[in-house]
Formats: structure tokens, sequence, C-alpha cells
């Protein structure tokens, strides 16, 4: 599962739509951490095909999986250049996967605010 993980955040920083295709179940149900939710792999390559089309992932840095049965928790920063606007932020994705190991269910949730330590220094 942590190989599938890792293979879906490559495809975003390769533009790999063909990568997109196999990962994802018939019934995927998949949350981004800003509102949307597509249902099912023709949502998911719709979307994927549109966004890649308007935009470019810079980096995608896996900072921590955690398997646990049929779910991934991963822990990420994302940054990207959409429509010529640069942005980056912190987030964690949470990937259940079916019995075929692909992912049916995944949620996204995103940290907005800068990480400052107030009592330091």
């Amino acid at each position: 599962m942590e190989e599938v993980i890792r293979k879906y955040f490559r495809c975003w920083l390769d533009k790999d739509v063909a990568a997109v295709k196999e990962i994802f179940s018939d019934d995927i149900i998949y949350s981004e951490c800003y509102g949307p939710v597509y249902k099912g792999n023709g949502q998911i390559i719709r979307w994927f095909e549109d966004w890649n089309r308007k935009g470019t992932v810079l980096q995608w840095e896996i900072k921590r999986v955690i398997v646990t049965g049929n779910t991934v928790v991963v822990e990420w920063y994302f940054k990207c250049d959409y429509e010529g606007n640069v942005d980056g932020f912190d987030g964690v994705t949470i990937a259940e996967f079916d019995d075929d190991v692909k992912i049916c269910d995944l949620k996204e949730f995103q940290s907005k605010a800068e990480h400052y330590c107030p009592y330091e220094g």
C-alpha cells in the first residue's frame, strides 16, 4: 500500500494520468482538503487532466507514512504553481484500500497556518 501511495504522489509530479488510472478503485470517493469531492475513477481522471492543464506540482514531499490495516496515513508538504500563483502548505492524507490494493476512499487535510514556536528563544 505504501508503494501505491508513493506512486500516486509521483504521478502528480510527472503529470502521469496512466498511473492515476491504475491507483484508484472504480468507486473511489476522494475528498480534497479545500472542499471538492470526486466520485468514481472517471471524475478523478477528469480532475487530474483539468488541473494539470492549469497547474504544475512543484513539490510533494512525503514526510511520514503510517500503515495500519488497510489504511495509509501520509504527512506531506505540497507546493504548486496554479495559473501563475505559487503556493505551498502542509497536509495529511488518509487513504483506505480495497482487497485489490486500490485506493477506495481518500481524504486530504490542509494546515494553512505558518508553524512557529511562541515560547522558544
